[in-house]
């Protein structure tokens, strides 16, 4: 365990970080900073389709999911433990610096997710019964050619790694243990709810999946925003503080303070990087295999609603976990916690018992929406590395792990699921940086048909 716990500190601390900084930073300036110069342009062309003068009808457009319904599932497979349970324990391991870290990653991330999800429907390819596959390994394949295709392959096995311990084993853990401490519902009772829920859903197929995930996401994310906005403003005194502490401890070492056992500069970046990459999955690549399915009228179209992604997640959900945990000092008690009871312990300071069970709930629906989103990325990791019969028999496999996942002590399986995570960025931020001139092609050509100064 601590040989593991060695490499993935090495691996999340400077490495990954330059590699996901300094690619980020190379497509945010290939791509003229757009997403820090046109963020009215990126609204028109994701949120304002679905309303107003700028709705578009996609009708007649090849795709199982509509945009709306893709990012839906994206967020219900991206907001969840690692939003709620994850940045808590970044924040109870590395400190307030953490979250200066986890900002870095997205702000980069918001490009680097709009790169992926263009490129996987631009490579996405339809099989016979009228489903798309798409993702990183399609378009490293096809767009660079069959001599990479053992690194296709590589990323492939990591991203079905990923999904078995994320999303069959952590998500349901964090579920779990929650309704336990707060309701007292046995473990083992919650593993078999979720892994027969999401067999339901998911026997209708993709538009199923698509269309309940569209259903959930909405309320959830209000739910849990409202709560965290009631405790940043019953503390916003303590804001400057906060801030302070956050870009203090981002470059030099955490003290001891209360429970907390103080934090390295290495160890900040480590769990504040790995929370925010695990938490909205820019470079990993992972939810592009969602976006591939969507009907859109353009790939850089969909490329746009992943930068919405990103800002959803960890802008707004992602901070405002943090800043409930930072301002109301739960981080600092006497009871060293971490993980959901730490969060829950942050939303108590305000909102009393009420407040825990409000979190409990939203905790539970992220996580059930996780399992349920990430089934799409099984389904498409499993159809890449067996085929599309095999699928048939190895998607009841997805239904299993949950029931065990439930009632494990679920330490290494985070340190698995961190591992992978890993093996995805590294041949994915390769890949984009190598096909960027592809990228850029195709975001000339979009702006050209809709240009950026279009009232």
């Amino acid at each position: 365990m601590e040989t593991l716990l060695g490499v993935i500190e090495f691996l999340w601390g400077s490495p990954l970080m330059i590699l996901m900084v300094g690619i980020g930073l190379f497509l945010t300036i290939r791509s003229g900073f757009f997403q820090f110069l046109h963020p009215k342009y990126i609204y028109r062309n994701t949120i304002g389709t679905m309303f107003g003068k700028h709705k578009k009808d996609m009708g007649g457009i090849e795709g199982n999911m509509t945009s709306f319904q893709a990012i839906s599932t994206v967020l219900s497979g991206t907001v969840g433990a690692g939003n709620i349970a994850g940045v808590a324990a970044a924040i109870a391991i590395g400190g307030p610096g953490a979250v200066f870290w986890m900002w870095v990653i997205a702000f980069f991330g918001m490009i680097t997710k709009m790169v992926e999800v263009t490129l996987a429907v631009n490579f996405r390819e339809k099989e016979e019964g009228g489903d798309f596959h798409g993702g990183p390994m399609y378009y490293i394949k096809k767009g660079l050619g069959k001599n990479w295709s053992i690194l296709a392959f590589i990323y492939a096995i990591a991203l079905f790694v990923l999904v078995i311990t994320d999303a069959t084993f952590v998500q349901p853990n964090t579920v779990a243990s929650a309704l336990n401490a707060s309701f007292g519902v046995p473990t083992w009772i919650v593993g078999i709810l979720i892994a027969a829920a999401v067999l339901v859903v998911t026997m209708g197929g993709l538009s199923s999946v698509g269309k309940f995930c569209g259903f959930l996401a909405g309320p959830m994310c209000a739910i849990y925003i409202i709560g965290g906005i009631g405790v940043v403003l019953f503390n916003i005194p303590q804001i400057p503080a906060v801030l302070g502490q956050i870009f203090t401890y981002a470059f030099a070492p955490a003290p001891v303070i209360g429970g907390f056992t103080g934090a390295t500069m290495a160890l900040a970046m480590s769990r504040g990087a790995s929370r925010g990459i695990f938490s909205n999955e820019a470079g990993m690549g992972t939810a592009t295999t969602v976006h591939a399915t969507a009907k859109v009228d353009h790939p850089v179209r969909q490329g746009m609603w992943g930068i919405v992604e990103v800002f959803i997640d960890t802008i707004i959900v992602c901070n405002l976990t943090a800043f409930s945990i930072l301002l109301s000092g739960a981080w600092t008690g006497a009871e060293q916690l971490t993980g959901a009871p730490l969060t829950f312990a942050a939303f108590a300071t305000v909102w009393g018992t009420p407040g825990v069970w409000i979190a409990t709930i939203c905790v539970a629906l992220f996580c059930f929406s996780s399992t349920l989103g990430w089934f799409v990325e099984y389904r498409t990791a499993a159809v890449y590395i067996f085929g599309e019969k095999a699928f048939k028999y190895l998607r009841f496999l997805y239904f299993i792990p949950p029931i065990i996942g439930a009632v494990m002590e679920i330490e290494f399986i985070w340190l698995m699921a961190d591992l992978a995570t890993g093996f995805l960025v590294v041949p994915n931020m390769l890949a984009l940086a190598l096909l960027s001139p592809i990228f850029v092609k195709l975001l000339r050509e979009f702006k050209e048909k809709n240009p950026i100064k279009q009232k």
